[in-house]
Order: structure tokens, then C-alpha cells, then sequence
């Protein structure tokens, strides 16, 4: 008679907890179902706004993830499980991993922000955190640029994101400035005439910005002079129109005698007799 009345009893309240274990199925079933759904309609309205692939699949999985989430909570709380307390115990395990994983969770963040923001995309020519260079992926956790000397340079975000970001591309404009050595037995005037013009001459000098030189030190053996040009970089590469302007310099030196003279050092030496 024990036997019957446990059996009895168990019965009773698996009929009992039944409708609430279905529901709870059910409700975990159409989670997993409507997740997918709600994730690409939301990559789907994120993509009308940002053009980013990587920030797309971004949202895309945080929403799936989040949409699940959600819903296991809700279906483990219709067979009476202790969500309250789990949740609980989640925030207190989050915390401390979180906290282990500072780092990892700041470059996170800060690649959301990139993404998001969009300062450089990839292709672009950037300075970020001391590196330049040409921008070859942005992930979540770093930033990779191929810089001008060839090398990959992996950046964490958290770096990008908290220093300064030059980015070269989206400016048509750049100024340049050269260095010139004038001897002290040269008109200046004279001098920064004929560079200015010359400099003028050449291919890739934005002329409408104009061409400036300046007189801003008096060096051991020279004056030092400044000249400061424009280029358009996105018709001309700069590196080259640097080069034709330095050798530019020099051409119109030796042709109108101007002394660009090399450091000197004067080395006097006494011979003591005895």
C-alpha cells in the first residue's frame, strides 16, 4: 500500500509540474527559433547605417545571444527553477572574471566604439598610437596596420581608441616642410625667393595654398630655414613630390652659387715645448 500511495503521489505531481515542464519547452524552443529571426532583422536595420561588415555580425551575434538569454531564463522560470538566485550567482561570477579580464573587456569595448564610430575604415592611411600606416582589419580586440615600412603592426583597441588617430586619407591636403641649411654669407632674401619659386615649379605643389619659407633658428653654421608646401594627396603621392622638392632645392642652389654649406668644426692644436 506505501508502494502505491508514493507511486500515486509521484504521479500526481508530474501531472502537476507537466503543463509547467511543456511550457517551459515550448517557450525555449521558440527562443532558439525567434533569436535567429530577431538577430539578422536587427543586423538588417543596423546595416542601413553603418556599412561595417564587422560591426553587422557584431550586433548580430550579441542580439542571438541575448535573445536566448533571455528566453532560457523565462523557461527555466516556468519549472519553478530559482532564477533569482542563479541570476544572482551570474553577477557575482561575472564580476570576478570581468574583473580578471579587464583588459580583454576594455579592447572589447573599445572595438565596439571603433566600429561604430567608424574614424578609419579599412585601406586608410593612419597614425594611431605611434604606428602609420595603412589600415589591413579591424576586429574586436585589435586594430592591424601594415606600416609604410612593410611591417604588421597588431594594435589592441584599447589603445587606438584612447590616443590620438590622424588619419591621412580623408584629408586631400597635406603640408610638407624641408629643412635648408643657408650659409651666413648668403642674402637670405635672395635665397628664399629663388626656393620659393622653384619649389613652385614643381609638379604636385598645390600653388593656390602657396609655398612658405621661413628663417626660424641660427644654427652653429647656418641659418635654418623652413619651407612649407602643400600637396594633394590623393592626386599626387607625397613621398615623391618630397623628393622632387629637396632635389629641386639643390639644383637651384648650384645654379645660382648659393652656399648650403656642411657642418664645421674648427680644430685648433697647440704643441707645448718644453
Amino acid at each position: 500500500m506505501e508502494i502505491e500511495s508514493t507511486l500515486q503521489k509521484y504521479l500526481t505531481d508530474f501531472l502537476d509540474y507537466l503543463p509547467r515542464l511543456i511550457s517551459g519547452l515550448v517557450i525555449f524552443v521558440i527562443t532558439l527559433w525567434g533569436a535567429g529571426f530577431i538577430a539578422k532583422w536587427t543586423k538588417k536595420l543596423v546595416g542601413k547605417k553603418v556599412e561595417s561588415k564587422e560591426l553587422q555580425r557584431l550586433v548580430f551575434l550579441l542580439t542571438k545571444w541575448m535573445v536566448i538569454i533571455l528566453g532560457t531564463i523565462f523557461a527555466l522560470d516556468q519549472v519553478n527553477f530559482d532564477v533569482t538566485s542563479f541570476i544572482a550567482g551570474l553577477g557575482i561570477a561575472g564580476f570576478t572574471i570581468g574583473f580578471a579580464l579587464q583588459d580583454i573587456a576594455k579592447n572589447f569595448v573599445s572595438g565596439m566604439l571603433l566600429l561604430y564610430r567608424q574614424p578609419f575604415v579599412i585601406g586608410d592611411l593612419i597614425k594611431a598610437s605611434d604606428f602609420e600606416g595603412k589600415v589591413k582589419a579591424i576586429n574586436i580586440r585589435d586594430t592591424v596596420i601594415e606600416t609604410l615600412d612593410g611591417e604588421l603592426v597588431i594594435i589592441p583597441n584599447k589603445d587606438v581608441y584612447e590616443n590620438p588617430i590622424i588619419n591621412f586619407t580623408h584629408t586631400q591636403y597635406r603640408r610638407k616642410v624641408v629643412k635648408i641649411g643657408l650659409g651666413y654669407d648668403e642674402n637670405a632674401d635672395h635665397a628664399i625667393e629663388i626656393f620659393t619659386e622653384k619649389i613652385k615649379s614643381i609638379q604636385g605643389v598645390d600653388e593656390a595654398k602657396g609655398v612658405s619659407i621661413q628663417a626660424d633658428a641660427l644654427g652653429d653654421s647656418t641659418l635654418s630655414l623652413s619651407a612649407y608646401y602643400w600637396v594633394d594627396q590623393q592626386t599626387y603621392k607625397l613621398l615623391d613630390v618630397q623628393s622632387e622638392v629637396i632635389k629641386a632645392i639643390k639644383v637651384a642652389a648650384e645654379e645660382n652659387d648659393i652656399n648650403l654649406p656642411y657642418p664645421i668644426k674648427t680644430v685648433i692644436l697647440k704643441h707645448d715645448q718644453d
